[in-house]
């Protein structure tokens, strides 16, 4: 039986929203909550871009030592041999990549103005693919940027010479959110039944329906006798209004009705790291969770209705399909309203060693405390907010890890 995967892409498209961002120890923490959730794969950045190499090799990095695994690290990177040749000057460990390229006669006519047809698409893609294979990539991933307003007989001839040269998977792209349930189910199905390759779901919640779509589309490869990757970000953060919640696109499918129960995951996801992820995400990039927000909002497990409250008092599930124990929930929150020590970008060791030491967190010698806490200085200095336990923990675990995401060499 085909499975369902899911791709997350919090770190590649969530961190191209308008006013937002993440700090590199920031990405590397949200690849980590991801490993520890059972995501497939984490499309983690952009090999071309300068910036993000001692990030991208710092992760790797990490990886080889023995870390942060079972989950893949995917760069992603626009179809050409000119930027597949770059990437692997910049970051020659990389194991898996997404090749973009958008496919659309929309694209065509009023991207690149006529200058490109069809057939310079194709054969673009095609050099980009034989040149990661070169190279010795493990697996690449062929991406159709607006796929759903391609004419299907291009999308199907697309991915056919995709899958000819090599390519692992084809990610279809609704990039501007334009499908819905029915027209993606069609498309998706007929797409896996013809071409007979795996393929990704990539949805955008233009018209608000990420999620729903992201479960039809899944559905119509697995019926059409494939394994599908479903692209997810974390809160649902991605450009304009967002990509399918990662959360609420694993809850969909394995709480939604006959779903979860006729098609399997091809990886367990541990929805109880559900929450934690949440919190940080949100906390990282400066955005509050919607209160309405399924599984992680304040009102998810919220009644005030008298015949509710005292619907689910006698048994949950009358007013639940799921409990709060089943995303992580129900620790208390504890909130210091006394005496508080921060690690911030001008602390110092005596205040540093005092809070890792409530964590449980030990130093050889007061040398090295001194050089943790300039790292996290450095940290706090990037991030601009207090680091939470877990990004200072990691901090005094993998120092050296750490110092490489924090280098920045600009010329």
């Amino acid at each position: 039986m085909p499975k369902i995967y899911f791709i997350d892409v919090t770190n590649r498209d969530g961190v191209q929203t308008a006013r937002l961002g993440l700090s590199k120890l920031q990405k590397t923490m949200v690849n980590r909550y991801l490993n520890k959730m059972g995501v497939f794969q984490s499309e983690f950045g952009f090999p071309t871009t300068k910036h993000e190499t001692n990030y991208l090799q710092a992760n790797l990095d990490h990886q080889d030592n023995g870390h942060m695994r079972p989950i893949r690290l995917s760069g992603w990177l626009r179809a050409t041999a000119d930027d597949v040749h770059l990437a692997y000057k910049m970051v020659p460990k990389l194991k898996h990549i997404a090749l973009s390229i958008s496919t659309s006669d929309q694209m065509i006519q009023g991207k690149w103005a006529g200058k490109v047809t069809e057939d310079d698409v194709i054969s673009g893609m095609i050099q980009a693919l034989e040149a990661a294979r070169s190279y010795g990539a493990e697996s690449v991933g062929v991406n159709a940027e607006d796929a759903s307003r391609t004419n299907l007989d291009f999308l199907i001839r697309f991915a056919r010479a995709a899958k000819e040269h090599g390519a692992d998977r084809i990610r279809y792209c609704d990039t501007l959110g334009y499908d819905n349930p029915f027209t993606i189910y069609d498309t998706m199905k007929t797409l896996a039944e013809t071409v007979q390759l795996p393929l990704e779901v990539h949805c955008h919640g233009d018209l608000g329906m990420a999620v729903g779509n992201s479960l039809a589309g899944a559905k119509g490869v697995l019926d059409g006798g494939q394994d599908v990757y479903i692209n997810t970000t974390i809160n649902g953060i991605g450009e304009r209004a967002g990509n399918a919640d990662l959360v609420a696109t694993v809850l969909a499918v394995t709480k939604s009705k006959g779903f979860g129960s006729k098609y399997e995951l091809g990886r367990p996801i541990d929805l109880k790291r559900a929450w934690r992820t949440a919190q940080y995400a949100s906390y990282a990039f400066g955005v509050p969770i919607p209160i309405n927000q399924p599984g992680v909002g304040t009102n998810a497990f919220a009644h005030a209705s008298g015949i509710h409250a005292d619907g689910v008092l006698k048994d949950p599930e009358n007013y639940e399909l799921y409990s709060y124990e089943d995303l992580g929930r129900g620790e208390p929150e504890m909130v210091e309203t006394g005496r508080e020590i921060c690690s911030g970008e001008y602390g110092g060791v005596s205040g540093f060693r005092h809070l890792m030491g409530r964590m449980a967190v030990a130093f050889d010698d007061a040398e090295d405390a001194r050089r943790k806490v300039e790292l996290v200085r450095y940290a706090n200095v990037l991030a601009q907010k207090p680091l939470v336990a877990d990004e200072l923990k990691f901090i005094c675990r993998y120092p050296d890890i750490s110092r490489k995401l924090m280098t920045l060499i600009p010329e």
